[in-house]
């Protein structure tokens, strides 16, 4: 992989992480159509994933900063020593810190279960293709029978589990995290936005402890004849931080007064692009 192919993956990813279209499909698409044509792997769009997350981490920097504080408030006894007090029973933002916490374990538990399919057969671009179309109805409904009523200090323990599997399935290329928790958020009646907040707040762990993982345990495999290689890997990571941060301010923005739609079209017409470039052979299902 050369550098300039790296900053173009970076793009994409930058561009593609916050939207419900599904990064992951990107990166794994746009791969094989560069010069060095091949899939970046699993490891890859793992890691360079950590650039997007800085870019949330610096975009909610405040909100993040007061969840934590009120989460260790809450947790030393601050409210009082029983456990209702110690989940956040009159802290808020201390229960948005369990919530964060509560829907990271469905995707922190299939990931490693599902580890060996997610680096190989899940990377299908037949199933990516698939399910991006799939996804596109599911977010199409969602939009249109969502309540669209509730805020960011409504959300209750059983809604975090429903978002934590509904983030979970995003281990599949195609589905999208974003697009799967923002769905499932508007099935539950959150706003547009709530439900885009906490989707962004939600990936943190998951993303930043996935990255880290695929560093360590993948270096190897990261730097070996043919792969990216950690250079290559650093630059995509930085150009997605960068692009990354610009569209979260975008995207918040966009859909305060607009609906998703123009991404289920998009999602739709990205899926029948694949199957054709798959029936063309311009691209291979598995690489």
């Amino acid at each position: 992989m050369e550098w300039w192919e790296a900053v173009i993956l970076g793009l994409v990813q930058g561009l593609t992480e916050f939207l419900p279209v599904s990064s992951s499909a990107h990166v794994r698409v746009i791969g094989p159509l560069l010069p060095h044509g091949a899939d970046p792997g699993a490891a890859f769009t793992a890691i360079i994933q950590i650039g997007t997350e800085l870019a949330v981490l610096l975009y909610f920097r405040k909100d993040i900063a007061r969840i934590v504080t009120e989460w260790f408030r809450a947790l030393g006894g601050a409210d009082g020593t029983g456990w209702r007090a110690r989940m956040g029973a009159h802290r808020a933002d201390a229960r948005m810190g369990w919530f964060v916490i509560l829907g990271s374990i469905p995707i922190v538990v299939l990931g490693l279960l599902l580890k060996s399919h997610i680096e190989t057969s899940l990377r299908n671009l037949y199933l990516t293709a698939t399910v991006l179309a799939l996804f596109a109805v599911v977010l199409a409904i969602a939009d249109k029978v969502g309540a669209k009523r509730r805020e960011m200090h409504e959300v209750r323990p059983r809604d975090a589990v429903a978002l934590g599997f509904a983030q979970a399935m995003a281990l599949v290329p195609g589905v999208s995290r974003s697009g799967g928790t923002i769905s499932m958020g508007l099935f539950l009646g959150l706003t547009r936005e709530t439900a885009a907040r906490y989707s962004f707040l939600l990936a943190i762990p998951a993303v930043m402890g996935s990255g880290l993982f695929e560093l360590v345990t993948e270096f190897e495999t990261l730097t070996s004849p043919g792969a990216p290689g950690l250079l290559n890997t650093l630059i995509a990571s930085v150009v997605a931080f960068g692009v990354g941060y610009v569209v979260i301010v975008w995207f918040l923005r966009l859909i305060s007064h607009r609906s998703y739609m123009p991404f289920v079209i998009y999602r739709i017409c990205a899926a029948a692009a694949i199957f054709a470039m798959l029936a063309a052979g311009i691209i291979l299902p598995l690489q």
